[in-house]
Order: C-alpha cells, then sequence, then structure tokens
C-alpha cells in the first residue's frame, strides 16, 4: 500500500480505497470497551487511539480489473434523509469530488456492488439533481443480492413506528433505524431500480471474470463480501461483515446493528478460519488505515497483520 493512496495490487488487479469520512465507533460494539480493547495489543495505535476509542472510516473501494472498473460500496452520500443519525442527516461529504481526485470517471463505471443496503454503504449510488434522486454512475450495472434487496423492499412498505412510544431504548434506536433505511431505500436504491440499471444476483456468484460475490451473512439477510482473484493472488473486501479489527480477535463481539448476531458472529468465525489458511488479503470495508493485512493465529485467536 502506498503512504500517498490506499492502494493494494493483487495479481493484475488493483484495488484503490476513496475514504469518505473519519469515524470513531463508540457504541457499535457493546462488548468492545477500552479496558476489553487493552486487552489487544495490537489493535493500537492504527485502529485504536490512546484514549481507548476505535477508530474507523467509511470509504468505497475501486476495483481495475481487465479493462473493468467496479465500485463496492458508496458510502454515506450527500443530502441524504437520515434522521436517525445527525452526523449525516442532510450533509454533504464530497465523495464525489474525492473520487476524481482519485483519478476516477463516475461514466466510466462499469459495475456497483454493494454488500448490503444499509445507509453508509448506498449513498452515492444516487445524487441530488434538480431535485430528484439520480444514478450516479449512469453507464454502470448495480448488483444487489436478491435476498437483501426483498427484505428491505419488505421493510420500507411497512408503516413506520413513533420510536416516542416505546419503552426501551434499543427499541426505540431500532424504530428510529427502520425509519431511516426506507428512506434510504427510497433515495437509494428504487431510483436505481427504476431507471433500469440494477440486477438482482443470488450470491455465490462470479458477475466477471476475478470478481466474487461470497455470502456472509449476520449482519443483514443478505450481506455478502467481494472476493478478487487474479494471477493466483486473492483479496477480500469485508463489507460490514466485520466492522472493526478488534472483531478479528473476538469474532463473537457482535454489534448492536447485526440482524442476527449470533449468525454474524458465526460468519466471521468462518470468515478467519478461510482468511488464515489462504492467506488471502483482508480489507476491512470500515477499517482505518492501514486497513489491509493478512489474518494470522494469534494463540487461541487471530490477529491482522498489516
Amino acid at each position: 500500500m502506498s503512504d500517498a493512496l490506499a492502494q493494494w495490487q493483487i495479481g493484475h488487479a488493483t484495488i484503490t480505497a476513496v475514504v469518505e469520512q473519519d469515524l470513531v465507533m463508540d457504541g457499535l460494539i457493546s462488548k468492545a470497551k477500552p479496558e476489553a480493547l487493552a486487552q489487544i495489543p495490537w489493535l493500537h495505535p492504527h485502529f485504536v487511539d490512546a484514549d481507548g476509542r476505535m477508530l474507523a472510516l467509511v470509504q468505497c473501494f475501486v476495483i481495475e480489473i481487465d479493462g473493468k472498473i467496479i465500485v463496492v460500496d458508496t458510502c454515506v452520500g450527500d443530502e441524504k434523509d437520515l434522521p436517525s443519525d445527525p452526523a449525516w442527516h442532510r450533509q454533504h461529504f464530497g465523495l464525489l469530488r474525492k473520487f476524481a481526485d482519485a483519478g476516477f470517471d463516475p461514466a466510466a463505471v462499469d459495475m456497483v456492488l454493494c454488500t448490503h443496503l444499509h445507509l453508509d454503504h448506498v449513498g452515492i449510488n444516487t445524487q441530488l439533481i434538480d431535485g430528484e434522486w439520480v444514478p450516479t454512475f449512469p453507464n454502470a450495472r448495480y448488483l444487489f443480492a436478491r435476498t437483501e434487496y426483498e427484505h428491505w423492499e419488505a421493510e420500507a412498505k411497512k408503516d413506520p413506528v413513533d420510536p416516542s412510544t416505546l419503552e426501551r431504548p434499543f427499541d426505540r434506536y431500532q424504530a428510529g433505524f427502520q425509519a431511516t433505511q426506507k428512506r434510504v431505500h427510497e433515495q437509494s436504491v428504487e431510483p436505481v431500480m427504476q431507471a433500469g440499471l440494477a440486477e438482482l444476483v443470488d450470491p455465490p456468484c462470479e458477475p466477471i471474470p476475478g470478481i466474487q460475490l461470497v455470502p456472509t451473512t449476520g449482519h443483514t439477510p443478505g450481506h455478502v463480501s467481494v472476493a478478487v482473484h487474479s494471477q493466483g493472488e486473492a483479496a477480500l473486501i469485508t463489507g460490514d461483515a466485520f466492522h472493526h479489527p478488534c472483531q478479528i480477535a473476538r469474532a463473537d463481539w457482535a454489534t448492536v446493528a447485526d440482524y442476527d448476531r449470533a449468525e454474524s458472529s458465526a460468519t466471521r468465525a468462518r470468515m478467519l478460519e478461510e482468511l488464515g489458511a489462504s492467506g488471502a488479503l483482508m480489507l476491512g470495508t470500515h477499517f482505518a488505515r492501514p486497513t489491509g493485512g493478512r489474518v494470522v493465529r494469534d494463540g487461541d485467536s487471530w490477529k491482522m497483520e498489516v
């Protein structure tokens, strides 16, 4: 990886990270208290700071392979209605400018892959032009896992629940999140479907040679990770199967945003075994820089060597 640009070479494929914003993951993983994180020394200083805060990013990956350009996940986006997340609600993060600064043209993108359809992975699927949400990548095929799309399509049709009517804080959080996801579906997913640019797929599948969508469910019902293979080398873009590298050491640490916490933990345990055996490069979608590394044994657990 270059110091100037987060970029990796996998055989003939080039993977570039385009960062939308920095994050601190306060409260997302309830077991990841500072004292617990301190017991995982390899997380410092890249992924946990001196105050015990979990450092993270919102970023997309651009894969260049055999003359094709593929974008994986499209971050939060600009001017989106995200009322359950005030720091993201109707904000302007300028990902498209950063995309251009990295040397990429939206019109030249051949494919957009969404690991799942949460608000921070589909934002620049569309942009607001003259009051309408239109696809940002007009010449691309947008691929959504069928199970994932059908889940959120059904959720978007449900009547919203007023969070103030609920007693438990977690229930209020969930109700607010679901209402926001309804808007995400309407603003960042459905316009792509209506434009005829979307394709529903059934992973595991290989949309083009060297690019595979691998089921990694648990965080959402149809979550996938993206595997890249070229010239005998491999990388895996995790999506939110992993939110933070601490989950490499503690696969059972689920997040409050996981649809099925037991399944997400089992998925992580399986992925770590596979990554450890294959030696494939692991690229964590939300991992702070250096973002990528190899999964190796660390006693009875795992760690990422960067």
